[in-house]
């Protein structure tokens, strides 16, 4: 029997974000890849073990259900999960029970649903012969939502998925980019860890009016808008500050990006988050980021001074300031998609 295991991580920080979509034609962001990882597991059966060809346990949800992919005209459960397996497809003398969890939280707006689809891509390829790369994979996974599904996506999340690391992505034409990935000296790599925090407010970040409005007005006003060149700014800044070890100008980058994100829309930053950036602010945070496109709900990275106390003290008062607040433990991952096999 064979067993294929996969990860692969969550993305944080995606200073530029909006500019790696469809309106945008161009692109630069800065993000950052960390743990906790999307989790996926296939046990691969003959097909004649199986009454169904795919068995899908999504464990997060509680849901376990089986079907076959070329039987099923329309999606059941877990559209996303379900499009990604039928574009991969499954040998056609194979059966496979695929778990799937994650311990970031669902809607955090840290791009856990394309890490679990990276994840998922990944592990179905191993079931053939030959690799796709994992630039191909991230590319797989960003057309299974925006082709397969027709959902509003851009293309930063399955990279950093893919790839790992920290990233300046150069969308040159959407859908197309290069990824060039900062390499640090391992010393300034632990201390940006130590320094960063992941805020999870409480509530699953989803799409809504405002970012609908808010996709209507880019588009009316071009690629090369202020609003949008205003973001793609921060990218490169980002990364001249990390390569110099400053992350007092990394801070300004996430503060400029965040202030940029409430000019395209002030809901952009929930009344949650503006708690959230007040205490940070008051504590002395060197910078915070809106993770993704903003908006109820999600998540804040916040980047902190080097007095490992006062982020202690800052954290544990955000916590109390609501229970619904919740810091995330994460950890740098270097290494993007993992795919293995083993008992």
């Amino acid at each position: 029997m064979r067993i294929i295991h996969s990860q692969a991580p969550i993305r944080i920080c995606d200073n530029g974000g909006w500019t790696d979509t469809w309106f945008a034609e161009y692109g630069r962001i800065f993000n950052i890849a960390v743990a906790p990882r999307a989790q996926v597991q296939i046990v691969v059966y003959p097909r004649a073990a199986r009454e169904q060809q795919v068995t899908l346990h999504a464990e997060d949800f509680g849901d376990h259900y089986a079907f076959t992919p070329h039987e099923n005209p329309e999606w059941l459960k877990h559209p996303l999960l379900e499009a990604a397996i039928k574009r991969m497809g499954v040998p056609e003398d194979l059966a496979i029970e695929v778990t799937l969890h994650s311990e970031a939280p669902a809607g955090g707006a840290t791009g856990t649903s394309a890490a679990v689809t990276v994840a998922l891509i990944g592990a179905l390829d191993a079931l053939t012969t030959g690799r796709m790369s994992s630039h191909e994979v991230a590319i797989t996974a960003q057309a299974v939502e925006t082709q397969d599904l027709g959902w509003q996506c851009g293309i930063q999340d399955q990279l950093c998925a893919a790839y790992g690391g920290i990233n300046d992505i150069e969308m040159i034409a959407y859908p197309h980019a290069h990824v060039s990935q900062i390499k640090l000296p391992q010393e300034t790599l632990w201390e940006m860890e130590a320094r960063l925090a992941l805020i999870y407010l409480g509530k699953a970040h989803r799409s809504s009016s405002v970012h609908e409005k808010v996709i209507a007005e880019l588009e009316a006003a071009g690629p090369d808008c202020t609003q949008l060149n205003d973001l793609r700014q921060t990218a490169p800044k980002s990364r001249e500050a990390l390569v110099a070890g400053d992350f007092r100008a990394l801070g300004q980058a996430m503060i400029e990006n965040t202030e940029a994100q409430k000019r395209l829309h002030p809901h952009l930053a929930s009344a949650d988050a503006e708690r959230v950036i007040a205490t940070a602010r008051e504590r002395g945070a060197l910078g915070w980021k809106v993770n993704g496109a903003g908006g109820e709900g999600g998540s804040l990275t916040l980047l902190c001074g080097p007095d490992r106390a006062a982020k202690r003290q800052m954290l544990r008062e955000i916590e109390r300031e609501d229970d619904a607040f919740q810091v995330i433990p994460i950890q740098l991952d270097d290494h993007g998609l993992r795919v293995w096999e083993g008992c």
